[in-house]
Order: C-alpha cells, then structure tokens, then sequence
C-alpha cells in the first residue's frame, strides 16, 4: 500500500549515487560518474571522503575499522585502513563479469560481491528493458574472506545486486535485479552459503539496493519507477513511498534512530546519460521500523 510520507531533498549535484550506508553518525555513499566516496550530514552538508581511478559501487567496513570500496571497472575491492592507507584487498575478476557492483560486509569481515555478468546499459539501448529482463546471462556472487581470497559464494544469479545479512548473522539476502525476486541464503558459520530459495517474489517492482528493518522486512529501491516499496517475506507489498519524478536506485535505513529512509535518486542508471549532468539527488523520509542487520 501507498504511505503518505513527507520525502525531502537531502543532497544535490550528484551523477549517479549507489552504495548508500549509515556509518558514524553520516550516510555514506558513493557516486559512480564524479568517481567519489562522500558522507553526507543530516544537515545536508557533504563531505568528499575518498576519490577514485574508477567508478565506486558498494562499501563496507571490517572490523578493524578499515573501509572496503568496489572498483567497478577494475572489478576489485579496494581498502583504505584507519591509518589512510588505500590498496588492493582482492581482486575478483576471475568471479566476475563486465562491471563489479554492490557488496555487503559480514561481521568477521568477509566481503559478499555482485556484478552486471553483462553490458547491461548497451543490452538495455539495444533491446529494451522488457527483452533484457526476458532474457539475460547469469552472474555469480563473489565471497572475499578477511585476508583477500576469493571464491564463489553463488552462481546462476540474475543481476545480483543489493544484499543484506540478518541481525543472527545466519541468512543472507541478495535482490535479483532481473529476476524480480529476493532470494535468499543460509549463511554457514565458515561463510558459505547453501539453501538457496526465493525469499519473495517483487515483480513488478525490481531490487536494486535494498535494505532491511527490525520488523524482517525489506526496503527495496525500484529502478524502474519513482518509488521505494517495503516488502514483506513471501513477497507481499507492506508500503510505497513514492519519491517524485525521480527513480530510486538505492535505499538505506539509518538517522539517530535508524528510522531514517534514506533513498539514492536519479534520471537514469544509463551511464552515457548520467555522467553528462549532476542530476542525481538523495531525499530521506521517516518511517515507522528501524534498520536491522547489516549493512
């Protein structure tokens, strides 16, 4: 159901923002065309936190405090640690296809990837998003452990892209962006992942980022629509919060009291679009359930 909620505008001047997370009392993300890392104020100050060589995508932290980025072209995870130094963690381009994408970062460090598995903007030009949802390749998850070692956490996913971990540390959640679907994972205490299932069916809303509460359920940006939609296991729609003109690429919960949605906005993922214009924008709605898990 369609919620009545006040959105507003947070930041502007983004290219694309992605990767969204609450972390130190700031919503930290990144911005694929500009090539940063930002935080951003509740004050709606932002602040350039890293820059890159190549597009950043998701972002996590270990326990050391260090930060972990996704290099998206390079299809690596880079760390910067508490001391500022900034190097390679792993590479995982042997796992992975096209561009490198979201992550998410487990409480012992282990590092969970996702990738495109294809040209997904010149499929899209090409063919249109109905054909590209109808019929695309496969991709895999990539699992970083602690000490940068790579091995393959999932195969055959249809665009994995935002994944979350359960506050008990033992399911993982990735959105299947082109399946339509949260799929879901149990999550071995080594960092494997087995039972495989479908945590909900989305169609005809898609997950890209996504994010969960206290209540288990899971906020889901739809990148194909104005508008960020709470849904529940077995895939029933508890709430939409329409964001304006704008689609939504991403969504985090977080605020003082985790009861802050925070939702990454743009006109396109279209990258020869987006990186033309500064069009992007973050806005933040107050919801009833706060965030729960990781990221």
């Amino acid at each position: 159901m369609t919620v009545s909620r006040a959105v507003r505008t947070l930041a502007t001047g983004l290219y694309f923002g992605e990767g969204p997370r609450w972390h130190d009392g700031r919503l930290w993300f990144s911005d694929f065309h500009a090539r940063t890392v930002s935080s951003l104020g509740m004050d709606g100050t932002v602040r350039v936190e890293l820059e890159l060589d190549d597009w950043p995508s998701g972002l996590g932290w270990m326990p050391d405090g260090s930060l972990l980025v996704v290099k998206m072209h390079a299809r690596e995870v880079w760390r910067r640690w508490p001391d500022g130094r900034f190097a390679l963690h792993a590479d995982i381009r042997a796992h992975t296809a096209h561009l490198a994408n979201d992550m998410v970062v487990d409480g012992q460090g282990r590092a969970y990837v996702g990738n495109f598995g294809f040209d997904l903007d010149g499929e899209l030009v090409a063919r249109g998003p109905e054909a590209v949802l109808a019929d695309h390749p496969t991709a895999n998850i990539a699992c970083i452990a602690p000490d940068g070692s790579v091995s393959v956490a999932a195969e055959g996913m249809s665009f994995p892209n935002g994944m979350v971990i359960t506050p008990d540390g033992k399911t993982l959640i990735a959105g299947e962006t082109l399946g339509g679907r949260l799929t879901a994972f149990d999550l071995a205490a080594d960092g494997t992942l087995s039972n495989r299932r479908i945590w909900a069916q989305t169609w005809p809303h898609i997950p890209d980022g996504i994010c969960l509460d206290a209540e288990g359920a899971v906020w889901i940006a739809d990148p194909l629509a104005p508008q960020c939609v709470r849904i529940a296991q077995g895939g029933e729609v508890l709430e939409v919060v329409e964001t304006g003109g704008l689609n939504c690429f991403a969504c985090m919960l977080g605020g003082e009291d985790g009861r802050d949605l925070f939702m990454m906005l743009a006109p396109t993922s279209v990258a020869e679009i987006a990186k033309r214009e500064p069009l992007g924008t973050i806005a933040v709605a107050r919801v009833d359930v706060a965030r729960a898990g990781l990221p």
